[in-house]
């Protein structure tokens, strides 16, 4: 009936697949949930919990892979015809979370989305930008959803049919922080797959400290020169690209450039404040994009 696939990196998920073992077994279905670790640098021995529940299992990788080779992975071994991808730092925001996937797999749909949300609670202040970031640009509700079915940020909370996952499975090239979600997307667009959207959200847990997110999303704007130059993502697919586009055409890359050169210190300073601006976070980020670009000849 049901596999749930968990990839795992410097996380304890145990908490997590608890809740969601306690759901299935109440609903009695077929299930099972795997967990893979990517070769965390912090062990979490609350992990090795997981093995000890029905249906459960914990496995880890002796070599990191990468977010989107992980998911690959548990998909591959899964015996499941549904498969529910999620993240470890999620959360079923409601008690009836897995019975109404199971609810909505009874129509037989290609994809499910039940959405992302975030803690109302305020952050502290070095967690901030994560946390604006999120509720800002990731949380959708789901009358938007429905009228914009495949402008979705992520492909967690994501329940998909096995079959149609494995033949379109994430870029395995894609082994750094950033963009796997948006490939993915973009190839079930262009296949035509239909995702419904129904209200059954999972809470997004990321503490992420805002420092620790802002070179996260450096390691992702390089993903995204790359992805570019391949021709993998196009300027439709993405605002970062369309801006890079506009100051290509323009002449205006070597400028922008050598503005982020000098102002990137104050726009760090803002970004690692008690009130980020996520106007500056975009201008960070694309001046990272226009100072990488140019060793990549784009």
């Amino acid at each position: 009936m049901l596999s749930i696939l968990v990839p795992i990196y410097n996380y304890n998920a145990f908490p997590l697949v608890f809740a969601l073992h306690q759901q299935c077994m109440e609903c009695g279905i077929p299930f099972e949930i795997l967990c893979q670790d990517d070769c965390s640098t912090i062990t979490f021995i609350e992990n090795n919990q997981i093995n000890k529940l029905q249906g459960g299992q914990y496995l880890s990788n002796k070599k990191n892979l990468g977010r989107a080779p992980n998911i690959n992975t548990l998909a591959e071994i899964s015996k499941f015809d549904y498969l529910l991808i999620l993240e470890a730092d999620s959360f079923p925001l409601n008690k009836n979370y897995i019975k109404t996937y199971i609810e909505a797999s009874k129509q037989e749909p290609q994809a499910v989305f039940g959405g992302v949300t975030y803690s109302e609670a305020k952050p502290q202040k070095n967690k901030l930008l994560r946390w604006i970031y999120g509720n800002a640009r990731e949380a959708k509700d789901l009358t938007y959803r429905i009228t914009n079915p495949h402008d979705i940020v992520f492909s967690w909370n994501l329940l998909i049919e096995k079959k149609l996952f494995l033949n379109n499975r994430f870029d395995a090239t894609i082994t750094t922080y950033g963009f796997e979600d948006l490939v993915f997307l973009k190839k079930l667009k262009e296949k035509n797959v239909s995702i419904r959207q129904i209200d059954n959200p999972c809470v997004h847990q990321n503490e992420e400290q805002s420092a620790v997110f802002i070179e996260k999303s450096k390691i992702a704007v390089l993903n995204l020169i790359e992805l570019y130059r391949k021709n993998i993502l196009s300027t439709s697919d993405s605002s970062l690209l369309k801006a890079f586009e506009i100051l290509k055409n323009t002449y205006l890359v070597a400028t922008t450039s050598f503005l982020f050169d000098r102002f990137e210190k104050p726009l760090k300073k803002n970004l690692l404040s008690k009130k980020p601006s996520l106007f500056l976070f975009d201008l960070y980020r694309l001046g990272y994009f226009c100072k990488n670009s140019k060793m990549k000849k784009i």
